[in-house]
């Protein structure tokens, strides 16, 4: 898998998450490379059903993070802790609220917790509504992993 390999600080964060029980995804090329499309990319982006939820600060203060509001000039971050590799998405082109694309995700094993993925068909379908040139690149590649998942059987949604 070419998805960013995480260390253990990004992997305690995730956990710390799950054990709050925050809803949340994995969304982007991070996810597809999670599902083994045959993508690179440099971060993790994760969507918030509720970027406000306190325990999404309470897990960064167990890892030492903290968040970073958005500003004029910037989005809304996470800083310190190890958290750095993960972006926050607001908003995803051309797919539904939270609530609904939480039904397209997969579930990934993250020791006894199981985090939520985007399905690749979801993906793609952001990539071409945003339609930015680094997006227009991946999709053919998005669209053969689609191709093989649908021949294996492997990445079908969960409810």
């Amino acid at each position: 898998m070419a998805a960013p390999s995480l260390n253990e600080s990004e992997l305690r964060f995730l956990r710390a998450l799950l054990r709050r029980k925050v809803r949340f995804m994995v969304v982007g090329l991070s996810a597809a490379a999670l599902q083994g499309a045959p993508v690179v990319t440099q971060d993790v982006d994760l969507w918030f059903e509720d970027l406000g939820d306190p325990a999404i600060r309470e897990a960064l203060r167990e890892v030492g993070a903290a968040y970073v509001p958005p500003s004029l000039l910037n989005p809304p971050m996470f800083a310190g802790g190890g958290v750095e590799l993960f972006d926050i998405v607001l908003t995803l082109h051309g797919l539904g609220t939270f609530a609904e694309e939480l039904g397209h995700c997969i579930e990934v094993p993250l020791g006894r917790h199981r985090l939520k993925v985007l399905g690749v068909e979801r993906i793609l379908a952001s990539k071409r509504a945003a339609n930015r040139t680094k997006d227009r690149l991946a999709i053919p590649v998005l669209e053969d992993s689609l191709s093989v998942q649908q021949v294996t059987g492997r990445g079908q949604t969960s409810p």
